[in-house]
């Protein structure tokens, strides 16, 4: 049955997302209200519940030493095809899962015209959550496990991350990004190669740096020998706002005029809207796709904007 919204998009629209995968698209979401607002830390939570989906898989496991069948079991355990991921869903709704206390109508979607976001005006509006000290969307669990797995079967097919990259480029600037939405995500491009890491560390070492696979085969079983954190995945690349997006030019006035209501808060706490290492890791997601947004970072665009008195529109 089609998404409600699917179906006010219009029908081109709706077997177009039918055809592609529906799921992709995710929620929308906010990096910048209410950023200074402290909220509890959700990294130990959404650890332990890939660590317990993890020895699930394995205490149920037959059928001997098969990395790509236990990828697909981790997908179906907590991805999924599904409008929202299964882990997503939950951290949404999840009570211990804390998120910024920000409503739709409250948010930067509310002041942005529906002719200019075009599909991203109709879908719903994801919440943002604190993970080992980065903010970001739960949108971005979705990209991790099932745009990440993707990316793991181009990689195995191909051999080759920067050909595995370019097809993810290809869906988030074509049907999932800026043909639909106005915007591309360097957030998103960066979940859905974080994981791709992330599968790849299942059965890898140094997938993750420094660090063995966290399963390993046993006669044929997988066992699990150390555990997986998210703080291995996430960093402030995952943040929209120090991370931004790439707009086209029907959409960026809009932004940028948004991120002017923004003034006051920037400047009362600056810090809640930069983080250290932020070149670097443009350096690092490069050869994967992310766009150079520079120029919108807060600590960049707002710093100069409110400081000339450019601030607070009417």
């Amino acid at each position: 049955m089609a998404h409600p919204s699917v179906s006010r998009a219009g029908p081109t629209l709706a077997l177009t997302l039918a055809l592609s995968g529906v799921g992709a698209f995710g929620y929308e979401t906010d990096p910048y209200t209410g950023r200074t607002i402290d909220i509890a830390d959700a990294g130990a939570a959404l650890d332990a519940r890939v660590n317990v989906a993890l020895d699930d898989i394995a205490a149920a496991w037959r059928g001997g030493g098969n990395e790509r069948r236990f990828v697909y079991r981790v997908y179906r355990k907590v991805g999924g095809r599904h409008w929202v991921d299964k882990l997503e869903r939950w951290a949404i709704n999840a009570p211990e899962v804390e998120k910024l206390p920000v409503t739709r109508a409250e948010s930067m979607h509310a002041s942005l015209p529906l002719h200019a976001t075009r599909v991203a005006g109709i879908f719903g509006f994801g919440p943002i959550i604190k993970v080992h000290g980065v903010l970001m969307g739960t949108d971005k669990i979705g990209h991790f496990f099932s745009q990440g797995r993707k990316f793991y079967r181009r990689h195995l097919r191909s051999g080759d991350e920067a050909q595995a990259a370019r097809r993810s480029v290809t869906t988030e600037k074509a049907l999932f990004g800026r043909l639909f939405t106005g915007a591309y995500s360097n957030a998103d491009i960066v979940a859905n190669y974080e994981g791709f890491r992330f599968y790849r560390s299942l059965f890898n070492d140094q997938a993750v740096a420094g660090k063995p696979s966290i399963m390993v085969w046993r006669n044929g079983t997988p066992t699990r020998r150390r555990d997986f954190t998210w703080a291995d995945h996430v960093n402030a690349f995952w943040d929209e706002a120090l991370n931004p997006n790439a707009y086209d030019r029907l959409l960026l006035p809009h932004v940028k005029r948004f991120l002017l209501t923004q003034c006051d808060p920037f400047l009362a706490q600056p810090g809640r809207y930069s983080a250290p290492g932020l070149d670097a890791l443009y350096e690092r997601y490069r050869h994967i796709g992310v766009t150079d947004t520079r120029e919108l970072r807060p600590s960049v665009f707002l710093a100069r904007e409110c400081a000339a008195g450019g601030g607070r529109p009417d």
